[in-house]
């Protein structure tokens, strides 16, 4: 059966070898690197010499090649690339340029938004967050098309940050606070970049699936109500008037605009703006029914709106009218170009930015390893979380150097456009990144009529979802979040909702699955009464309890609550108040064919848990015990606490004894009565 098994599903490296003894030499770069890839992993994984393998005679020059070759791969393993830069094919290149060239266009006008509108700092600070991370990230990322660069949500959640630290200057608005937006940026993107790698470095990259969708669609649609009311405000040409009320909570802005909004407007600024917005949907729209045509599809909206709007804002003088306008830029934030983000005057504000870096590098994470297992799934290779930790964190890092500088991580929508336009290599985001910068040095003055900036916020649809489902906890994390997050502020809805979400996850784990068996009529085969009606239970007095996942410390301490309960009302999920639907337990079968492992925790409680059923003068039986479980059990004393007796190869065996001990007591009984 197991050659079978080999000649039908033959490895990659044994179809790669086969090509070559054939004389066939048509590897691609992605195939090579993906097999070199696998090969450094199996070597960190299986040492030396593979099991079973002769072992030639001792040479230093054959060890040091071995050595040498073996770093090269460990090297290529975690600096990928180092594996497909040597190997690039220039075949690829313009499915790659077209990809860099069409994901910036989005990225200038974005990020440019996001720093502005949403971080509170200068637009110079966006477009170098959409570019040296993402640089930093396609020399150390394993996703070949994963876009690094700022995020609407992430963006905010800094903002808001240095909105609260700019409210104790007695002018938030001067040179002096700009100043300390700056520190806070570079402190919070340095403070990312670090609990990233750190998370990645000590292989921790399994958080992407303990936190619930429900938690992420309440933090998704908070932001989207947040970003709303932070756009209409300079829509309807409020900025000045919200400089001088100054609201301070998400709540308070959105009071704000309600009471100013048709009042205190300024007609040209909305007239404008509503336009420009009218505009991108129409734009959208009219995309949507060319997807057939590629021009026509991946035609940038954003930008052809910010390069329209800047000609009429040329042409017509709206700056005249009273409409603010981006204006000159100058690339340049502070003293100098680039700086040591480990400064006083950075390190001040360390402390109170903790949290906020926190949430930002955990909603991150989730964004791009979702990004990236999407794409990875799409075009055939592995991705590995830790490693993706690792060059995320080191992309903000890099980033930190740059003053103000934004949190970057990978988004779905740019990454799957990416791959959609002929991105093949992690050289699109090269490209992307080399046209940011181009823009930023040559072209960022012709920027000069950014009046609207397009943020699409999704729509939670899951909320009716959740509700055809009957799921209520999942309702409740996602409006707890999202209220907390309009009400108080983003980080702590995100908080909140997290230690829910966690709190939960350990509630469910410390549930031990299991199941109570029955027999199948006139057979020797035992089945879960839930899942087989026909299965009925034969004995009385007996529970055949199969447990379905290995024993831990987590899942065992409430072990005797779920037995006492199965004991009582068998499968029925009753009150406890209820009265017993079973009789007394005089025999529990333990059916333990799904338990791999049991660590110490849980071989102490469970010793004294059948140690409690041993002085209540109940029959005990083990069943279906694995090898590895067994050892635990033998070093646990329970062996000895039961006996061998007690141990049988199946439940089978186990009930045979227990019938053969009803019968006799029955025989004996009735022997007695005669006499």
């Amino acid at each position: 059966m197991s050659h079978g098994l080999l000649s039908a599903e033959p490895p990659a490296s044994s179809a790669a070898s086969t090509t070559s003894i054939m004389g066939i030499d048509a590897v691609s770069p992605e195939t090579t690197q993906e097999t070199e890839e696998r090969t450094a992993l199996l070597d960190v994984e299986q040492g030396e010499e593979s099991y079973g393998s002769v072992v030639p005679p001792h040479n230093r020059s054959s060890d040091s090649q071995q050595k040498r070759a073996k770093l090269v791969k460990r090297i290529k393993y975690y600096v990928p690339s180092t594996a497909w830069i040597p190997s690039y094919s220039f075949s690829l290149l313009g499915g790659d340029f077209l990809a860099g060239i069409t994901v910036a266009s989005m990225l200038i006008p974005q990020s440019v938004s996001y720093a502005t509108s949403l971080a509170k700092l200068s637009p110079v600070t966006g477009l170098f967050s959409a570019s040296i991370p993402g640089i930093v990230y396609a020399l150390l990322g394993s996703s070949k098309q994963l876009n690094v660069a700022p995020e609407a949500a992430l963006s905010l959640l800094l903002g808001q940050a240095v909105s609260e630290i700019r409210h104790e200057y007695p002018d938030p608005h001067d040179g002096q606070a700009d100043l300390v937006g700056l520190s806070v940026a570079t402190v919070i993107t340095l403070q990312v970049g670090l609990i990233s790698f750190l998370l990645g470095f000590f292989r921790l990259g399994f958080i992407d699936v303990v936190l619930s969708r429900a938690l992420l669609r309440g933090f998704i649609s908070a932001v989207a109500v947040v970003i709303m009311i932070e756009q209409f405000i300079p829509m309807f040409g409020l900025t000045k008037l919200l400089h001088i009320v100054d609201p301070e909570t998400t709540y308070d802005k959105a009071i704000f605009l309600f009471k100013n909004a048709f009042t205190n407007f300024h007609p040209p600024t909305t007239i404008i703006s509503f336009s420009a917005l009218f505009s991108l949907v129409a734009l959208r729209s009219i995309k949507n029914r060319f997807k057939n045509t590629w021009w026509i599809y991946r035609l940038p909206e954003v930008l052809v709106v910010v390069i329209l709007s800047t000609i009429l804002s040329d042409a017509f003088r709206w700056d005249e009218d009273g409409v603010d306008i981006l204006g000159a830029v100058d690339v340049q934030n502070s003293s100098s170009f680039i700086e040591i983000p480990f400064r006083r005057s950075n390190f001040r504000f360390l402390r109170r930015t903790t949290s906020t870096a926190v949430v930002i590098a955990v909603v991150g994470f989730l964004d791009s390893i979702v990004a990236a297992k999407q794409n990875a799934a799409r075009f055939g290779y592995s991705i590995s979380p830790n490693r993706e930790l690792v060059a995320l964190g080191a992309a903000n890092l890099a980033g930190s150097f740059v003053p103000g500088t934004l949190p970057a991580f990978g988004s779905i929508t740019r990454s799957r456009i990416n791959g959609d336009v002929g991105g093949r290599t992690q050289m699109a985001s090269l490209v992307c990144s080399g046209v940011i910068l181009l823009a930023t040095f040559f072209l960022l003055p012709w920027f000069i009529g950014l009046v609207i900036y397009s943020l699409l916020a999704e729509t939670p649809h899951e909320v009716l979802y959740y509700w055809h489902m009957g799921a209520w906890v999942d309702l409740t994390i996602m409006g707890l979040t999202f209220f907390l997050s309009i009400i108080w502020n983003i980080e702590v809805g995100v908080v909140v909702g997290l230690v829910v979400s966690l709190l939960l996850v350990v509630h469910r784990s410390s549930k031990t699955r299991m199941t109570i068996l029955g027999r199948i009529p006139g057979t020797d085969r035992w089945k879960p009464l839930k899942e087989n009606p026909e299965a009925e239970e034969t004995t009385a007095g007996v529970l055949i309890v199969r447990i379905r996942e290995n024993l831990d410390f987590a899942n065992t301490a409430q072990l005797k609550e779920r037995l006492r309960r199965l004991e009582l009302y068998g499968i029925h999920k009753l009150h406890p108040s209820e009265e017993p639907r079973r009789e007394q337990t005089s025999v529990l079968v333990f059916h333990l064919a799904d338990v791999d492992s049991c660590d110490a925790s849980a071989a102490q409680i469970f010793h004294e848990l059948l140690e409690e059923y041993k002085n209540r003068g109940v029959g005990l039986f083990i069943t279906h015990l694995r090898p590895s479980v067994e050892a635990t059990f033998v070093k646990a004393h329970i062996f000895e606490l039961l006996g061998p007796d007690a141990f049988r190869d199946n439940v089978a065996d186990a009930m045979a004894i227990v019938e053969g001990s009803a019968s006799t007591r029955v025989r004996e009984s009735t022997y007695l009565g005669s006499r």
